[in-house]
């Protein structure tokens, strides 16, 4: 597919990845704003096409107290809040076959989690939207399986679709990613590299899952290397403080110095 159809996405003609990033879940109006603006104003340095990341609601958490969300139509409302104070393209994770026409009126992109990925009415909504459509690899799923997915949203008609790599469970408590399969993928659909879930602990005893947020850098060099489309990283200006998934996200002050990083091996890449 095309980035520049999607509405408001810049830079699109820099020959960078494209970036999905911000914070796991909606919090608030304020804590959306402001990681928005500081990840806007780095990717427009870095001349990185930019899709605002935030989920309206979280389904699969492990414990019943765990952070769900603070209600369906005050998150959307700030996603679009969020697009419309910074022209900025968003994407939100769907869980139920109602939330797709819900979550299209407010944002770009759907994103269908991997514990779904194989939910044919699921994925079928979402395609029937004519939103772009980010399938996330099930952490059971070979990368093989993905291209059963990616039809289901082609044979909808729609060919706004994405395939993500967010990791392989390695036993019951750690994550791991087989470049193997990168080019796989994208021989089905443009591939993008899930930064921060790839490294992953779940099944914590506590119930909270952990991360390796020490490795961010280097998982997301190693996809660079290997032609990956996009990224996405979640990110917080006090992950130790997140209501979800703060153990694995990038802290917002070092995001800038990754992407940097990151844009310079993308230009020799792209010179091989």
């Amino acid at each position: 597919m095309n980035l520049a159809n999607i509405p408001n996405i810049k830079h699109t003609n820099s020959n960078n990845f494209f970036l999905l990033a911000g914070p796991c879940a909606i919090e608030g109006e304020e804590m959306a704003l402001r990681i928005a603006e500081k990840v806007i104003e780095i990717t427009d340095k870095l001349e990185i096409p930019y899709v605002f990341k935030g989920s309206f609601k979280k389904a699969n958490r492990s414990r019943i107290d765990s952070f769900t969300g603070i209600g369906n139509e005050k998150a959307l409302k700030i996603l679009r809040k969020v697009s419309e104070t910074f022209n900025v393209p968003t994407i939100t994770d769907i869980h139920e076959v109602n939330d797709a026409t819900l979550a299209a009126e407010y944002v770009d992109v759907l994103q269908i989690p991997a514990f779904l990925v194989r939910q044919t009415d699921l994925v079928v909504a979402a395609a029937n939207t004519g939103k772009v459509v980010n399938l996330k690899k099930g952490q059971f799923m070979s990368p093989e399986a993905m291209q059963h997915a990616v039809k289901k949203v082609k044979d909808s008609g729609n060919d706004n679709v994405w395939i993500t790599e967010r990791g392989t469970m390695f036993g019951y408590q750690d994550m791991l990613v087989d470049f193997r399969g990168i080019p796989t993928m994208r021989s089905y659909a443009p591939t993008v590299l899930d930064v921060t879930h790839s490294l992953q602990q779940p099944n914590q005893s506590s119930g909270v899952t952990g991360g390796r947020p020490d490795m961010i850098e280097t998982i997301a060099r190693a996809g660079v290397v290997n032609n990956i489309d996009g990224l996405f990283m979640e990110t917080h200006f006090d992950p130790a403080n997140a209501k979800s998934d703060g153990a694995n996200m990038l802290h917002l002050d070092h995001l800038e110095k990754v992407l940097t990083n990151l844009v310079a091996i993308r230009k020799v890449v792209n010179t091989l």
